[in-house]
Protein backbone atom coordinates (compact mmCIF):
# COMPACT_ATOMS: atom_id res chain seq x y z
CA UNK A 1 0.00 0.00 0.00
CA UNK A 2 1.10 3.39 -0.96
CA UNK A 3 0.50 6.34 1.72
CA UNK A 4 -1.73 8.04 0.08
CA UNK A 5 -3.69 4.13 -1.55
CA UNK A 6 -7.45 4.82 -1.12
CA UNK A 7 -8.41 2.00 2.24
CA UNK A 8 -11.40 1.37 3.04
CA UNK A 9 -11.87 -0.07 6.54
CA UNK A 10 -15.20 -2.33 7.20
CA UNK A 11 -16.12 -1.72 10.69
CA UNK A 12 -14.53 1.16 12.00
CA UNK A 13 -16.59 1.69 15.29
CA UNK A 14 -15.72 -2.05 16.34
CA UNK A 15 -12.85 -2.97 18.25
CA UNK A 16 -10.47 -4.31 15.26
CA UNK A 17 -12.05 -2.09 12.94
CA UNK A 18 -10.95 1.22 15.34
CA UNK A 19 -7.49 -0.46 16.21
CA UNK A 20 -7.13 -0.84 12.05
CA UNK A 21 -7.86 2.90 11.18
CA UNK A 22 -5.53 3.98 14.54
CA UNK A 23 -2.53 1.55 13.21
CA UNK A 24 -3.08 2.73 9.59
CA UNK A 25 -3.31 6.95 10.78
CA UNK A 26 0.12 5.86 13.00
CA UNK A 27 1.62 4.58 9.73
CA UNK A 28 1.20 7.45 7.97
CA UNK A 29 -1.60 6.61 5.68
CA UNK A 30 -3.63 9.60 4.92
CA UNK A 31 -6.98 8.25 2.58
CA UNK A 32 -8.65 6.04 4.96
CA UNK A 33 -12.73 5.57 4.06
CA UNK A 34 -15.02 4.81 6.93
CA UNK A 35 -18.64 4.63 6.70
CA UNK A 36 -21.48 3.90 10.44
CA UNK A 37 -23.63 1.38 10.11
CA UNK A 38 -26.45 4.20 9.41
CA UNK A 39 -24.60 5.70 6.61
CA UNK A 40 -23.73 2.27 5.08
CA UNK A 41 -25.77 -0.70 5.55
CA UNK A 42 -23.65 -3.84 4.66
CA UNK A 43 -26.36 -6.34 4.78
CA UNK A 44 -28.26 -4.17 2.00
CA UNK A 45 -26.49 -4.95 -1.58
CA UNK A 46 -27.70 -2.61 -3.57
CA UNK A 47 -26.09 0.43 -1.08
CA UNK A 48 -22.90 -1.75 -1.33
CA UNK A 49 -22.50 -2.20 -4.58
CA UNK A 50 -23.36 2.15 -4.90
CA UNK A 51 -20.73 2.65 -2.78
CA UNK A 52 -18.16 0.53 -4.24
CA UNK A 53 -19.00 1.98 -7.83
CA UNK A 54 -18.38 5.86 -6.15
CA UNK A 55 -15.12 5.37 -3.66
CA UNK A 56 -13.62 2.25 -5.59
CA UNK A 57 -11.08 1.81 -2.46
CA UNK A 58 -8.08 0.40 -3.12
CA UNK A 59 -7.57 -1.98 -0.14
CA UNK A 60 -10.17 -3.13 2.05
CA UNK A 61 -10.13 -4.34 5.79
CA UNK A 62 -13.09 -6.44 5.99
CA UNK A 63 -13.36 -5.86 10.00
CA UNK A 64 -17.68 -5.43 9.68
CA UNK A 65 -19.41 -8.38 11.99
CA UNK A 66 -21.82 -9.52 14.24
CA UNK A 67 -20.14 -10.97 17.12
CA UNK A 68 -20.91 -11.90 20.39
CA UNK A 69 -20.31 -14.90 23.48
CA UNK A 70 -21.26 -18.08 23.95
CA UNK A 71 -25.19 -16.58 25.01
CA UNK A 72 -25.68 -14.44 22.12
CA UNK A 73 -24.32 -17.22 20.18
CA UNK A 74 -26.34 -19.87 21.48
CA UNK A 75 -29.73 -16.93 21.12
CA UNK A 76 -29.51 -15.71 17.71
CA UNK A 77 -27.37 -18.67 15.97
CA UNK A 78 -30.10 -17.39 12.51
CA UNK A 79 -29.27 -13.98 12.94
CA UNK A 80 -25.12 -14.35 13.29
CA UNK A 81 -25.58 -16.34 10.16
CA UNK A 82 -27.49 -14.28 7.95
CA UNK A 83 -25.61 -10.88 8.76
CA UNK A 84 -22.47 -12.46 8.73
CA UNK A 85 -22.54 -14.18 5.24
CA UNK A 86 -25.08 -11.28 3.62
CA UNK A 87 -22.41 -8.48 4.99
CA UNK A 88 -19.03 -10.27 4.42
CA UNK A 89 -20.54 -11.85 0.37
CA UNK A 90 -21.67 -8.00 -0.12
CA UNK A 91 -18.46 -6.09 0.71
CA UNK A 92 -16.01 -8.84 -0.94
CA UNK A 93 -18.15 -9.15 -4.31
CA UNK A 94 -18.19 -5.60 -4.97
CA UNK A 95 -14.42 -5.36 -3.92
CA UNK A 96 -13.62 -7.57 -6.69
CA UNK A 97 -16.12 -6.21 -8.96
CA UNK A 98 -15.20 -2.86 -8.54
CA UNK A 99 -11.34 -3.40 -9.20
CA UNK A 100 -10.00 -3.72 -5.66
CA UNK A 101 -6.39 -4.42 -5.34
CA UNK A 102 -5.99 -5.97 -2.01
CA UNK A 103 -8.60 -7.28 0.47
CA UNK A 104 -8.23 -8.48 4.00
CA UNK A 105 -10.89 -10.79 5.41
CA UNK A 106 -11.13 -10.78 9.16
CA UNK A 107 -12.50 -14.35 10.69
CA UNK A 108 -12.10 -15.59 14.42
CA UNK A 109 -10.54 -18.66 15.38
CA UNK A 110 -13.61 -20.47 15.95
CA UNK A 111 -13.72 -21.77 12.56
CA UNK A 112 -11.69 -24.30 13.65
CA UNK A 113 -12.64 -28.02 14.84
CA UNK A 114 -14.28 -28.46 18.11
CA UNK A 115 -11.49 -31.26 18.54
CA UNK A 116 -8.58 -29.87 16.56
CA UNK A 117 -4.96 -31.14 16.77
CA UNK A 118 -3.10 -28.24 19.30
CA UNK A 119 -2.08 -25.69 18.58
CA UNK A 120 -4.22 -25.98 15.53
CA UNK A 121 -2.73 -24.85 12.22
CA UNK A 122 -4.57 -23.14 9.54
CA UNK A 123 -4.41 -26.99 7.44
CA UNK A 124 -6.73 -28.23 10.38
CA UNK A 125 -9.96 -25.97 8.40
CA UNK A 126 -12.91 -28.24 7.67
CA UNK A 127 -11.14 -31.24 8.57
CA UNK A 128 -14.09 -32.47 11.84
CA UNK A 129 -16.96 -30.69 13.20
CA UNK A 130 -17.45 -27.32 14.76
CA UNK A 131 -18.31 -26.25 18.29
CA UNK A 132 -22.19 -26.42 18.13
CA UNK A 133 -22.10 -22.87 20.37
CA UNK A 134 -20.77 -20.95 17.73
CA UNK A 135 -21.14 -22.80 14.34
CA UNK A 136 -23.27 -20.79 12.89
CA UNK A 137 -20.94 -17.64 13.25
CA UNK A 138 -18.18 -20.09 12.57
CA UNK A 139 -20.12 -21.45 9.21
CA UNK A 140 -20.45 -18.14 7.61
CA UNK A 141 -17.05 -17.08 8.42
CA UNK A 142 -15.54 -20.32 6.62
CA UNK A 143 -18.18 -19.07 3.73
CA UNK A 144 -16.30 -15.81 3.78
CA UNK A 145 -12.51 -16.93 3.45
CA UNK A 146 -13.46 -19.39 1.20
CA UNK A 147 -15.12 -16.72 -1.27
CA UNK A 148 -11.65 -15.11 -1.23
CA UNK A 149 -10.21 -18.10 -1.77
CA UNK A 150 -12.17 -18.78 -5.09
CA UNK A 151 -11.57 -15.57 -6.38
CA UNK A 152 -8.04 -15.90 -5.98
CA UNK A 153 -8.42 -19.05 -7.70
CA UNK A 154 -10.71 -18.38 -10.82
CA UNK A 155 -9.96 -14.30 -11.45
CA UNK A 156 -6.23 -13.80 -9.91
CA UNK A 157 -7.18 -11.57 -7.38
CA UNK A 158 -5.27 -10.54 -4.09
CA UNK A 159 -7.63 -11.34 -1.72
CA UNK A 160 -6.37 -12.57 2.24
CA UNK A 161 -7.58 -14.13 5.26
CA UNK A 162 -6.47 -13.61 8.83
CA UNK A 163 -8.01 -15.29 11.74
CA UNK A 164 -7.50 -14.03 15.30
CA UNK A 165 -7.81 -15.75 18.35
CA UNK A 166 -9.61 -14.07 21.26
CA UNK A 167 -9.04 -10.40 20.93
CA UNK A 168 -9.87 -7.62 23.76
CA UNK A 169 -8.75 -4.07 24.13
CA UNK A 170 -10.18 -0.35 23.69
CA UNK A 171 -13.79 -0.38 21.94
CA UNK A 172 -14.77 -3.83 23.28
CA UNK A 173 -18.00 -4.69 24.15
CA UNK A 174 -18.79 -5.32 27.92
CA UNK A 175 -22.38 -6.17 28.07
CA UNK A 176 -23.14 -8.28 31.09
CA UNK A 177 -24.28 -11.24 28.89
CA UNK A 178 -23.47 -10.44 25.29
CA UNK A 179 -20.12 -9.91 25.34
CA UNK A 180 -16.73 -12.14 25.01
CA UNK A 181 -15.13 -13.78 28.53
CA UNK A 182 -12.30 -11.19 29.05
CA UNK A 183 -14.15 -8.07 28.67
CA UNK A 184 -17.50 -9.59 30.57
CA UNK A 185 -15.01 -10.70 33.57
CA UNK A 186 -13.86 -7.36 33.82
CA UNK A 187 -17.37 -5.62 34.03
CA UNK A 188 -17.79 -8.13 36.61
CA UNK A 189 -15.19 -7.75 39.00
CA UNK A 190 -15.13 -4.10 38.32
CA UNK A 191 -19.42 -4.03 39.69
CA UNK A 192 -18.21 -6.53 42.64
CA UNK A 193 -15.60 -4.33 43.92
CA UNK A 194 -17.50 -0.97 43.47
CA UNK A 195 -20.48 -2.46 45.40
CA UNK A 196 -17.91 -4.76 47.78
CA UNK A 197 -19.74 -8.27 47.12
CA UNK A 198 -18.53 -10.97 49.10
CA UNK A 199 -17.90 -13.22 45.85
CA UNK A 200 -18.29 -13.58 41.92
CA UNK A 201 -19.86 -16.27 40.14
CA UNK A 202 -18.13 -17.50 36.94
CA UNK A 203 -19.25 -19.69 34.23
CA UNK A 204 -18.08 -23.63 34.06
CA UNK A 205 -14.80 -24.78 35.99
CA UNK A 206 -12.49 -23.01 34.81
CA UNK A 207 -10.45 -25.73 33.11
CA UNK A 208 -10.58 -24.29 29.32
CA UNK A 209 -7.65 -22.87 27.92
CA UNK A 210 -7.45 -19.61 25.71
CA UNK A 211 -5.27 -17.46 23.85
CA UNK A 212 -5.77 -13.50 24.36
CA UNK A 213 -4.19 -10.89 21.57
CA UNK A 214 -4.35 -7.42 22.02
CA UNK A 215 -6.39 -5.85 19.62
CA UNK A 216 -3.92 -3.06 18.59
CA UNK A 217 -1.21 -6.17 18.30
CA UNK A 218 -3.76 -7.56 15.76
CA UNK A 219 -4.15 -4.38 13.78
CA UNK A 220 -0.46 -3.62 13.78
CA UNK A 221 -0.11 -7.27 12.10
CA UNK A 222 -3.26 -6.77 9.62
CA UNK A 223 -0.98 -3.92 7.97
CA UNK A 224 2.22 -5.85 7.77
CA UNK A 225 0.27 -8.55 6.15
CA UNK A 226 -1.75 -6.46 3.88
CA UNK A 227 1.89 -5.69 2.58
CA UNK A 228 4.35 -8.70 2.87
CA UNK A 229 1.57 -11.74 2.42
CA UNK A 230 -0.65 -12.91 -0.34
CA UNK A 231 -1.84 -16.64 -0.85
CA UNK A 232 -5.27 -18.75 -0.57
CA UNK A 233 -4.87 -20.00 3.16
CA UNK A 234 -5.65 -17.83 5.87
CA UNK A 235 -3.04 -16.66 8.43
CA UNK A 236 -3.31 -17.35 12.42
CA UNK A 237 -2.94 -14.15 14.71
CA UNK A 238 -2.08 -15.12 17.92
CA UNK A 239 0.11 -15.05 20.44
CA UNK A 240 1.25 -18.93 21.00
CA UNK A 241 0.47 -18.58 24.46
CA UNK A 242 -2.41 -19.81 26.26
CA UNK A 243 -4.16 -19.42 30.33
CA UNK A 244 -7.23 -21.36 31.33
CA UNK A 245 -10.26 -19.34 32.18
CA UNK A 246 -9.37 -20.27 36.19
CA UNK A 247 -6.15 -18.27 35.92
CA UNK A 248 -7.90 -15.65 34.03
CA UNK A 249 -10.22 -14.78 36.41
CA UNK A 250 -7.52 -14.21 39.14
CA UNK A 251 -5.42 -12.19 36.48
CA UNK A 252 -8.27 -9.80 35.82
CA UNK A 253 -9.25 -10.22 39.58
CA UNK A 254 -6.09 -8.86 40.76
CA UNK A 255 -5.80 -6.40 37.87
CA UNK A 256 -9.11 -4.46 38.88
CA UNK A 257 -8.18 -5.03 42.45
CA UNK A 258 -11.27 -7.12 43.72
CA UNK A 259 -9.96 -9.45 46.78
CA UNK A 260 -13.33 -11.15 47.51
CA UNK A 261 -14.29 -14.75 46.76
CA UNK A 262 -14.77 -16.73 43.46
CA UNK A 263 -17.43 -19.08 42.49
CA UNK A 264 -17.46 -21.95 39.37
CA UNK A 265 -21.31 -22.19 38.41
CA UNK A 266 -20.57 -25.60 36.92
CA UNK A 267 -23.98 -25.85 35.37
CA UNK A 268 -23.06 -23.44 32.61
CA UNK A 269 -21.04 -24.25 29.70
CA UNK A 270 -17.14 -24.05 29.30
CA UNK A 271 -17.46 -24.05 25.10
CA UNK A 272 -14.76 -25.62 23.80
CA UNK A 273 -12.01 -27.15 25.91
CA UNK A 274 -9.10 -25.59 24.12
CA UNK A 275 -8.19 -23.03 21.37
CA UNK A 276 -4.63 -22.24 20.68
CA UNK A 277 -3.10 -21.17 17.32
CA UNK A 278 -0.29 -22.21 15.72
CA UNK A 279 1.42 -18.83 14.93
CA UNK A 280 4.65 -19.93 12.80
CA UNK A 281 3.60 -18.33 10.05
CA UNK A 282 3.78 -15.41 10.72
CA UNK A 283 6.82 -15.57 12.79
CA UNK A 284 7.84 -17.20 9.63
CA UNK A 285 7.28 -13.80 7.92
CA UNK A 286 8.70 -11.93 10.58
CA UNK A 287 5.72 -10.72 13.01
CA UNK A 288 5.62 -11.41 16.73
CA UNK A 289 2.72 -9.04 19.29
CA UNK A 290 4.43 -7.20 21.97
CA UNK A 291 1.97 -6.58 24.28
CA UNK A 292 1.79 -9.76 27.45
CA UNK A 293 -1.54 -10.47 28.98
CA UNK A 294 -1.67 -8.86 32.33
CA UNK A 295 -0.60 -5.49 30.52
CA UNK A 296 -3.00 -5.52 27.92
CA UNK A 297 -5.92 -6.11 30.45
CA UNK A 298 -4.05 -3.06 32.30
CA UNK A 299 -4.88 -0.83 29.26
CA UNK A 300 -8.10 -2.55 29.03
CA UNK A 301 -9.59 -1.64 31.91
CA UNK A 302 -8.58 1.86 31.65
CA UNK A 303 -10.72 1.91 28.18
CA UNK A 304 -13.70 0.56 30.47
CA UNK A 305 -13.47 2.87 33.18
CA UNK A 306 -12.89 5.98 31.04
CA UNK A 307 -15.75 4.88 28.75
CA UNK A 308 -18.79 4.52 30.48
CA UNK A 309 -21.23 4.40 27.93
CA UNK A 310 -19.30 1.46 26.58
CA UNK A 311 -20.20 -0.74 29.17
CA UNK A 312 -23.87 -0.40 28.42
CA UNK A 313 -23.86 -2.28 25.39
Amino acid sequence: MEKDSKIYVAGHNGMVGSAIVRELEKQGYNNIITRTHKELDLCRQEDVEKFFETEKPDYVFLAAAKVGGIVANQEALADFMYDNMILEMNVIHSAWKNGCKKLEFLGSSCIYPKMAPQPMKESCLLTSELEKTNEAYALAKISGLKYCEYLNKQYGTDYISVMPTNLYGPNDNYHPTHSHVLPALIRRFHEAKENNLYSVTCWGDGTPLREFLYVDDLANLCVFLMNNYSGDETVNAGTGKEITIKELTHLVAKVIGYNGKIIWDTTKPNGTPRKLLDVSKTEKLGWKYKIELEEGIKLAYEDFLNNPMRAER
